[in-house]
């Protein structure tokens, strides 16, 4: 869910890529030594920096989110809307931890 402005910059990502990046966040911890060559790792064909600058836009999105200045979308059916919801909140409680 990186910003727009800050894509261009980063190197593109896959879903599955995505996946594996915030299997390695749970996994790998702000304590961990190497924390972001062991994230690289799992993510797969990423380096250390491009995982960290991941997650620094990452966080970047995060706040914007929070502070209010990113609008929720309209969601039409709430089957949608409410499966994002989950998801959303469960990474912002995961990233809020660590």
């Amino acid at each position: 869910m990186a910003s727009s402005s800050m894509r261009s910059t980063s190197s593109s990502w896959t879903s599955k890529q995505n996946k594996s990046f915030e299997k390695a966040l749970a996994l790998f911890d702000k304590d961990t030594p190497d924390r972001w060559h062991n994230v690289a790792r799992a993510v797969g064909g990423k380096s250390a920096d491009e995982v960290k600058r991941h997650y620094e836009i990452l966080i970047q999105d995060l706040k914007y989110i929070e502070s209010g200045q990113v609008p929720f979308p309209n969601y039409k059916s709430t089957s949608v809307g409410k499966g994002f919801a989950d998801e959303e909140q469960r990474l912002m409680k995961y990233l809020k931890l660590h």
